[in-house]
């Protein structure tokens, strides 16, 4: 996700200034005119604003901790990662450690519509930060919600993210029973296509189940991790999350047969028993 994002921000005439746990996977944005840093420090120093697109709230702290040397009072930090309620609150209490106006701004949308700027951000925070993000915001989503106090955001993705993974399991769940039950999975898609069940989505996870092709959009592991903070949530607000629950388990079991890497439409392989599963 950040490496597309990073290269919209470029394109668009921004001065960027990227950062990897993994250099040498930034080191493409080269060629779009960012440089790329080799410590946070670095890539936060001078900068009007700062984006962190991370895996997980932890990675987030400790990438904001390490810049903190090249931090200044005042820089907007727009955090965009999918990080659950509970790290929101750590990552606005650093924020405040080092005089940033904190933005929590996660994004609906994965690889796909990363590359194409066309993002849904989930934005929440203090309206002065508006004006610095506006630029930003623009080259990297199709539009913005701006919600709030910092942490709607957040609140708003665990919500829409659990929309996105339990429809992913209901759909490998339905292609999984045809084929146990001696049909061709297609027969699934032919009957929904054009349907009022029908969508976009359920398109474009059936049609990677049925080629083959799980070329991850959003993996497997990463699908499973925001499944447990989706569930930390929901028992949190007193909610319970039965379905989100099972598509957890599926995404581990799947994870579990070497499929973590692959796009979580491979949640399919949960319904088979391993030695079934190909």
């Amino acid at each position: 996700m950040g490496l597309p994002m990073g290269r919209n921000l470029a394109r668009a005439g921004m001065r960027v200034t990227a950062w990897n746990r993994t250099r040498d996977k930034a080191l493409p944005l080269e060629a779009d005119g960012a440089a790329v840093a080799h410590s946070p420090a670095e890539a936060v120093e001078g900068a009007d604003v700062v984006v962190t697109m991370l895996s997980d709230g932890d990675a987030v702290h400790e990438a904001v901790t390490a810049a903190a040397p090249g931090l200044r009072a005042g820089q907007v930090w727009a955090q965009m990662s999918t990080v659950g309620v509970a790290a929101v609150d750590r990552l606005s209490a650093l924020a405040a450690e080092h005089g940033l106006t904190f933005v929590d701004a996660p994004v609906q949308g994965t690889r796909q519509p990363a590359e194409q700027g066309t993002l849904v951000i989930l934005a929440s925070g203090p309206s002065s930060a508006r004006e610095a993000l506006e630029p930003v915001f623009g080259a990297l989503g199709q539009r913005t919600l701006w919600l709030g106090d910092a942490g709607a955001g957040t609140r708003l993705k665990m919500a829409t993210v659990s929309y996105g993974i339990s429809l992913t399991a209901v759909v490998a769940e339905a292609l999984s029973l045809a084929r146990g039950l001696g049909l061709d999975p297609d027969l699934v898609r032919q009957v929904i296509g054009g349907g009022p069940m029908d969508s976009a989505y359920f398109q474009a996870k059936a049609a990677a189940i049925l080629s083959g092709d799980f070329a991850p959009s959003f993996t497997v592991r990463n699908a499973e991790k925001d499944t447990r903070l989706i569930r930390e949530a929901g028992e949190g607000a007193g909610v319970r999350l039965d379905v989100v629950a099972a598509a957890g388990e599926r995404l581990r079991r799947a994870e579990a047969g070497g499929h973590g890497d692959e796009d979580m439409a491979a949640t399919y392989f949960a319904s088979f028993d391993e030695a079934h599963s190909g």
